[in-house]
């Protein structure tokens, strides 16, 4: 059996045109050859597997050539067939990993002493050179400034940052780009033509993607799906070699929140984590699936999405169904869940709450969209009698006279119609809606219609519980509060549900959100209705901002199906309103309380740390 050589090694580019993905750096190099314009030092820096040792070998066996063909080396010369062979004398390959002190350096100064024998350079390439001791810089500086005509100098690094300035000052510097997924899709290709492996354009796509901008790493996981599937690469087999997250598995769960339909999210997310893949690897991957949609809204940006073929095809197909709204907003979320997932002891259950709300906002936006969704018929004509009203504005000076609408009810008997004032000017009509977990108690001061005000969990709860729903309430603001609430879904057993679950509930929130948690360290529940004493204005606004999130949490953990209401008092005893939690606050109500503290302070200069 003859010995298995992997393909980064088997297809290593042997020629300037044949390197993949740098054409600014090998047409530069090409130049200096042909010019005669050659540096006694060269700093070649950049990601991993992009070709930095590759173009230098390529460069010292042109510029050793007897024969160039213009800047390319002929590989039949005496100079380019010892090099090939791995005999050469003129070409010094050294680890700065393993060779790192000066007794190393010093070799090496003396070795560039001697000038070659065939050809008219010597040329030493010296890779992971930031590994070199900062005694070996100092060491290496001379010669590096000064070299022999002769001695030429390419210094191959991943870490630019950590090589001293003396150093950069001394060199060119090449800058070494990731190689995109086109070209490394492109170049795959070949190799998989050369082998006689079959494939389709989603396998290299997504081998290409999951190498990062790196074409060794591309070709060692080529190599690895070649193992596993053999001479006929397919999606899903390579898809499970790699142990990734495939494209198709992103696509289903848009469509999921696109659709509102938070139970399907919960249970991909649910088959996610049982495959093994963590709750931050997975909102990586759809934060950068959502963005690679965004670009897809504008033929501008298309060529910023890094896929070729089909699956290109498939993203711009999703990318029409998704509002540019939608994904603006989503992004945003996603943005904030990542920060909050790596100081989350829950991570589970931080992702299923910003699924729900994606959720949520998906199919707002569908709503908006005017999308023909299966709404019952419920729904649609409560849209419709909301609507109407706030199409045509009435002036206060006119006295309105509009019909009674009746409103449908699922119920066998006849509805009962709601007048509405003949004494009164018409005002913008009061949206009520029903929420099988916690809704604000008060409608929203921007609700345009029924639909926009509801969030995705409460369009879920019509479709599926609207046997249970009496009807949707549509009400003038004369119509009494009480006739809504008669048909709220209420947990009858909320009070003792929540009580049950306060300790764990609050240990949540002091997690998360520790002045948030210390006000509802006191909370009272009534029914199904939590009250708290918050100390200041901004906190009472702060809570509320978040009232939807918290309202849901608290939902979850206590397994409450109804309504929840949140009240939040503010404090009027002044001595029990001030509630110390940052550093801040504690300082300052001590310099209230000694102002010789503050003197002490600034004659000491001390942090408040």
């Amino acid at each position: 059996m003859d010995n298995f050589v992997v393909s980064a090694r088997k297809y290593r580019p042997q020629t300037f045109a044949s390197v993949v993905g740098q054409g600014s750096i090998t047409s530069t190099l090409k130049n200096a050859i042909e010019r005669g314009q050659l540096a006694g030092a060269y700093l070649f820096c950049g990601p991993r597997g992009v070709g930095k040792t590759t173009c230098a070998r390529i460069f010292a066996k042109a510029i050793n050539c007897m024969n160039p063909n213009g800047a390319e080396a002929c590989n039949e010369c005496e100079s380019c067939r010892a090099f090939n062979e791995g005999r050469s004398f003129n070409i010094h390959e050294l680890d700065a990993a393993s060779n790192n002190s000066v007794n190393d350096i010093r070799n090496l100064t003396d070795q560039v002493r001697v000038p070659p024998q065939i050809g008219q350079y010597s040329v030493y390439i010296i890779d992971e050179v930031h590994m070199l001791s900062a005694a070996a810089f100092n060491a290496f500086l001379k010669t590096l400034e000064e070299p022999p005509h002769y001695a030429i100098f390419i210094l191959a690094t991943t870490e630019k940052h950590k090589i001293i300035p003396t150093i950069l000052s001394r060199c060119q510097i090449f800058d070494f780009n990731r190689i995109r997924v086109e070209d490394g899709v492109e170049y795959m290709r070949s190799i998989a033509s050369a082998e006689g492996v079959t494939y389709d354009d989603e396998s290299l796509n997504l081998i290409a993607a999951k190498a990062d901008g790196g074409m060794r790493d591309a070709l060692s996981m080529f190599d690895k799906a070649v193992s596993f599937c053999g001479s006929n690469l397919n999606y899903r087999d390579v898809a499970a070699s790699l142990n990734v997250l495939d494209y198709d598995t992103y696509f289903r769960v848009v469509d999921t929140l696109l659709g509102g339909d938070y139970a399907s999210a919960l249970l991909l997310f649910d088959e996610i984590l049982t495959r093994g893949f963590g709750a931050a690897v997975f909102m990586q991957g759809l934060a950068a699936h959502m963005r690679s949609l965004l670009v897809c809204k504008q033929p501008a940006t298309a060529h910023l999405l890094e896929v070729t073929g089909t699956v290109r095809e498939h993203y711009a197909s999703q990318a029409e169904r998704c509002s540019a709204e939608f994904l603006f907003e989503s992004i945003q979320l996603l943005a904030e869940v990542d920060g909050r997932l790596r100081t989350s002891s829950n991570q589970r259950l931080v992702v299923e709450l910003a699924l729900m709300k994606l959720c949520g906002m998906g199919q707002k936006k569908n709503f908006d969209l005017g999308s023909d969704l299966p709404l019952p018929e419920l729904v649609r004509e409560a849209q419709s009698a909301v609507n109407q009203p706030v199409a045509k504005s009435v002036a206060p000076s006119e006295t309105p006279q509009p019909t009674p609408q009746p409103i449908p009810t699922p119920k066998a008997e006849e509805p009962q119609p709601i007048a509405t004032p003949k004494t009164e000017p018409v005002s913008a009509p009061k949206v009520e809606s029903v929420a099988p977990v916690a809704q604000p108690a008060e409608p929203s001061e921007t609700q345009g219609s029924l639909l926009g005000s509801l969030s995705g969990s409460s369009i879920m709860s019509l479709l599926n519980d609207s046997d249970k729903i009496g009807r949707v309430v549509v009400e003038e603001e004369s119509v009494k509060k009480e006739t809504f609430e008669s048909n709220v879904i209420i947990d009858p057993e909320s009070q003792s549900k929540i009580e049950a679950c306060k300790d764990r509930f609050v240990e949540a929130l002091m997690a998360e959100r520790q002045r948030i948690g210390v006000a509802f360290g006191d909370m009272t529940v009534e029914g199904n209705k939590v009250i708290i004493t918050v100390a200041s204005s901004d906190l009472h606004d702060e809570i509320l901002r978040s009232k939807y999130e918290i309202l849901s949490l608290l939902a979850d953990l206590a397994e409450v199906h109804g309504l929840i209401e949140l009240e939040v008092n503010v404090s009027a005893d002044k001595a029990k309103a001030e509630i110390l939690i940052k550093p801040e606050d504690k300082i300052h109500h001590l310099f209230g309380q000694n102002p010789e503290l503050q003197q002490l302070r600034a004659a000491l200069d001390l942090d408040i740390e």
